[in-house]
Order: C-alpha cells, then structure tokens, then sequence
C-alpha cells in the first residue's frame, strides 16, 4: 500500500484498513511486505492436542475447544512471512506442565516445525519450583517461564510476596525469563517484580492486556471499557523505564469485535508500546490460536503492518525478527 501523504493517520488507517481487509478476507491470506526481505519470528505461538492434554478454560467454547497444531499453524501464518516460532505454554493443568515442557522440546527438536524455542508454564511459589525450573533451564530449548498472573485464580498481589521474588529473581540466575501477564491494574505489581528482580529479563505480553475500548471516544464505545487509558499509559512507561522488560505486540486483536473493527482502534496501543519501549525492546507477536477470538493471525498480522507503515525499515525488522533473534539467543544470524 502507498501512504498518501496528503491523509493524516487517523485518515489513512482506515482507507488502508478498509481496502486491506477486503482482500484478506476474500482470499483468506495476506503477503509480507515486498519490500522485507527476512523471515519473521512469532514470539507467541500456542499450540495444544486435546487428546494428550487438559485446558480446562477452553472448554465450552466454540472456536478453541478442538485441537491446534503445527498443520493449522501453518494455514494460519501463510503469506505473513512468519517461518519460526516461540512456543508459549497454554494454561493447562498444573500435573501437566511438566509433560507440556518436555513435549514441547521434542517439538522444538524436530526441524520440520518451524518451532525452535518454548517458554513454559510454573508456579513461582509451587513446591519445587526452584527444582523444575533448574531442569528445564538444562535445555537450550526453553528460553522462559510464564505465570499466568491475570487469571481469578491467582490471587491479586501474589508477585508481591517475598516468596515468589526470590524465585524469579532465582530464573535470572539460571538464565531464564519471565512472561508477565497481566491486567491493565496490575501493571505496577509487574513493574514492582522486574524493578526488584534486576538480573531477570522479563517480557510483557500482550501491551499489558490493553482492552482497545478504553481508547475509543466515549460515544463510540460498545461497552464499558475494562481500565482507564491515561493509567494504562502511566504504567506502560513506568515499565518501560526498566532495561530489563522488553514487551510483546500482541494479544490486543482478540478483544475486538469479530464484525466490526479496524486497524484504527488498535494504533493507540501499539503506537504507544513502541514509542515506550523504543526499537530494541518490542517483538511481534501473533498469540495464535487465540487471536482468531477477535480475527485470523493474518489479519492481525495486517493490521499491524498497516500501523508500522510509517516507521522505519530498520525499525520494523527489529519488530519483527531481530529483537526477538537475540532476546530468546535463536542463532539465526543477520540481526
């Protein structure tokens, strides 16, 4: 797509969008940009086999109670110029994390899955935690660890405690990371972990859970939105004034409304995640298949091109590939 300089932004998102969206949707598809001459790294792939594991938050619902794997994987992503992946840990049950890791090494083992690399799940105040993580740190393949901190049944403030800041401070030791998830409220709790836990690199998922009707006008919002936008704001720059968080673009498509959206009401978000966090702290990421909540992995891969037009060419291959080549130490060269 051309940029007419003569459209302002709001202006010209949404002439893209709309011409963009068209297209993708009729083909099923998009390209990557003719002009990117890399392979881009999705640093949030989910994938899960229901026959082998139990998710019981997916139960009941209609778009992801069935399997995901790497063949559906690869419908979703093509034409985006996604070719590798980072595996993420998929909120299973808790005497299942252990085989979810060592299963998703044998994936990461097999050369013909695209996926190189995993971070899985544990409870930083489990008993043995500090045993399993120093395990699963033996191996190349798993880069990280995520607590899942915005679900109900962590309670709030539970990586406030002395308990669980040891232990995260400990994967730092081990040369592990640490995924924050968490809602827009608790974003000073993450920022009070990673300031406290300075030796540990962690990532923000998902722009902090923005909901992207918080940055609607008042007389277009659907619905009450889920936090304030200037908070949300605050507390992203507040994390970003840490060397040690980097922050995934990501997860903000599944909150739209599947009928009605455009890339407009998510450039709010992402504009300010990389303006906080600058050009060598941010990483595309797809959250697949969760993402199809909201529209295909393609199109968010779309929209997010169409908000990126603007920056530059160097800017957008560390987006894209090379932030996340070197957070994760992926070897792939050229970054």
């Amino acid at each position: 797509m051309t940029h007419d300089p003569h459209l302002d932004r709001r202006q010209w998102l949404a002439a893209t969008t709309a011409a963009g969206f068209a297209g993708l949707l009729a083909a099923g598809q998009v390209a990557a940009r003719s002009d990117e001459t890399y392979d881009r790294i999705d640093t949030h792939q989910h994938l899960w086999d229901l026959k082998r594991f139990r998710l019981p938050w997916t139960d009941g619902n209609e778009k992801l109670a069935r399997d995901f794997l790497i063949p559906e994987y690869r419908q979703a992503t093509a034409g985006t110029g996604i070719t590798t992946a980072i595996y993420m840990e998929v909120g299973m049950e808790a005497s299942q994390q252990a085989d979810e890791a060592q299963w998703v090494i044998e994936l990461c083992e097999d050369p013909t899955s695209g996926t190189m690399a995993g971070v899985i799940a544990g409870n930083p105040i489990a008993d043995g935690f500090e045993a399993y993580a120093q395990r699963f740190a033996a191996s190349e393949r798993i880069k990280g660890i995520r607590h899942l901190l915005h679900v109900p049944e962590t309670p709030a403030g539970t990586c406030r405690t002395p308990e669980y800041r040891r232990n995260v401070a400990r994967l730092g030791e081990l040369g592990l990371r640490f995924d924050l998830c968490v809602r827009p409220g608790e974003l000073d709790d993450a920022f009070a972990l990673a300031r406290d836990c300075p030796e540990t690199r962690f990532v923000l998922d998902h722009c902090g859970n923005a909901d992207p009707v918080a940055f609607a006008a008042a007389d277009r919002r659907p619905r009450a939105a889920d936090h304030d936008a200037d908070a949300w704001r605050r507390s992203i720059e507040r994390l970003a004034s840490l060397d040690n968080v980097v922050c995934k673009i990501s997860g903000i498509i599944a909150r739209v409304d599947p009928e009605h959206w455009h890339a407009e009401e998510l450039a709010p978000i992402v504009d300010h995640c990389l303006d906080a966090f600058g050009s060598e702290r941010v990483m595309f990421a797809g959250d697949w298949p969760v993402c199809t909540l909201g529209a295909p992995l393609a199109a968010w891969v779309e929209a997010l091109d169409t908000i990126t037009e603007t920056r530059s060419p160097e800017f957008r291959r560390r987006l894209y590939r090379d932030n996340a080549n070197r957070f994760y130490a992926l070897g792939l060269g050229d970054d």
